[in-house]
């Protein structure tokens, strides 16, 4: 059986990618850019989910790398993290330069 592997920049921008794949994340992520930190409360007051979902949510994105939090008892507070988001800009710049469109994309013949 023939195996193929993905490179690790591409797993890596999988990763980030999938945990940005639903709106409340990105709701998550542009409300915690918008603060130097926030505690978990606080992200569920932005939300109009259940605060299990905005637990599933976080712990998507920090496990992606996007977000890190700290328990302060008996609180967690969240915010970016800050390497591993300039790493997520790199990849997905890198990602979106790399792809030259043609002027004509595929057409259909009804």
């Amino acid at each position: 059986m023939n195996t193929k592997n993905y490179s690790l920049d591409n797993e890596q921008l999988a990763r980030f990618a999938k945990a940005m794949g639903h709106p409340a994340r990105i709701t998550i992520l542009q409300f915690l850019a918008s603060l130097d930190c926030c505690y978990f409360g606080d992200i569920h007051n932005e939300l109009p989910i259940a605060k299990a979902t905005v637990s599933q949510h976080l712990k998507e994105l920090k496990d992606a790398g996007l977000i890190q939090g700290e328990i302060e008892t008996p609180k967690v507070k969240y915010c970016i993290n800050q390497a591993n988001w300039e790493l997520a800009k790199v990849y997905f710049n890198e990602f979106f330069n790399s792809i030259h469109l043609k002027e004509v994309c595929c057409t259909t013949v009804d």
